[in-house]
């Protein structure tokens, strides 16, 4: 992204603003199952948001922020989980969505969104440039601009994921989730700052790692982006993102994965323990799989998603073996 873009003011989400969230998500949505294994060594607890309606968790935060929003509709950017939420959402709360997603988007995602009857717009090579776009026209047509991550209603929306683990789980709880923007990472950890027997670590594809270099400079700094699997991880984050100073304050530990990490933590969700996951819902596994995490009690992964290519999953479960060697 240009670095001459101006900051939004986007408020800082508050605890009081997760209660507001969890009001309009409890009215649309099911909580999502846990899957507490088999018992092996070295399985997780697996809290399944790749079974919401949309295939992803992105639909909480998509409820929340549309529920809010000023005026008849909205602009968003995303990778397809967000929007896929945004236009889902829309649909139910009767409101209008129009999706800016990078002609490199995948497939599966985007014939969804059609579906959906999404305003759908594809354009640029990466997120970053969508997102750019999608700005600028939410500024030139006065509509509300509606952020994947740096936005307090969506971020609210994600931490809603902690108000059903409280009802499903005790703690001590070691809760892992994808980190693309930080949407999720912050609403998790600002639920997780009332509670002594949680923590929250989140994990980043090593293709891109546009959180952990912000909240080590304490600000915004670009980064490359390399292709990944977890697509729906990979980009730059908005100058300003209020996501930043979340996770520098509530969220314990922020780790890695490489794209062999993720394929091998694909195909065990698929072999061992019968999930579909994208590769951004897989990577709290793959760092667990690869002894990347400190265990503090219980150990949920957030299977955050499953909208994968057939092609892509297929080339993924061809081959390698289901648990990579832990980290020495």
């Amino acid at each position: 992204m240009g670095e001459n873009r101006s900051m939004r003011d986007v408020v800082v989400p508050r605890r009081d603003d997760l209660e507001n969230a969890r009001q309009v998500v409890r009215a649309h949505l099911r909580p999502t199952p846990v899957d507490l294994g088999a018992g092996t060594p070295g399985d997780p607890t697996l809290k399944l948001e790749s079974l919401q309606p949309t295939g992803s968790f992105k639909v909480r935060g998509a409820f929340s922020a549309i529920a809010a929003a000023p005026g008849p509709g909205v602009v968003t950017a995303s990778a397809g989980n967000h929007g896929l939420g945004v236009a889902f959402a829309a649909n139910a709360l009767g409101g209008k969505a129009t999706v800016v997603v990078p002609r490199t988007a995948s497939a599966a995602k985007t014939a969804r969104l059609r579906r959906l009857n999404a305003d759908l717009v594809c354009t640029g090579e990466s997120f970053d440039e969508a997102e750019e776009y999608a700005l600028t026209l939410a500024g030139a047509s006065g509509r509300h601009y509606l952020s994947a991550y740096n936005d307090p209603h969506v971020i609210a929306g994600q931490g809603t994921i902690g108000h059903e683990l409280d009802e499903q789980l005790d703690g001590p709880l070691t809760v892992v989730c994808p980190v693309g923007g930080g949407g999720l990472v912050s609403g998790l950890g600002l639920w997780a700052a009332g509670r002594a027997d949680v923590r929250v670590v989140g994990v980043e594809a090593a293709a891109s790692t546009a959180v952990s270099a912000a909240v080590a400079a304490g600000r915004r700094v670009p980064v490359e982006v390399r292709p990944t699997l977890a697509d729906g991880l990979a980009g730059n984050i908005e100058p300003g993102s209020v996501t930043v100073g979340l996770v520098a304050r509530h969220v314990h530990h922020l780790v890695t994965v490489s794209e062999d990490e993720i394929r091998a933590a694909l195909r065990y969700l698929a072999y061992e323990r019968g999930y579909v996951a994208e590769g951004a819902g897989a990577v709290p596994v793959a760092a667990l799989l690869a002894g990347k995490v400190d265990a503090y009690g219980r150990v949920v992964a957030v299977v955050s998603g499953r909208n994968i290519t057939a092609a892509a999953l297929a080339s993924v479960l061809a081959a390698g073996e289901t648990r990579p060697a832990a980290a020495s």
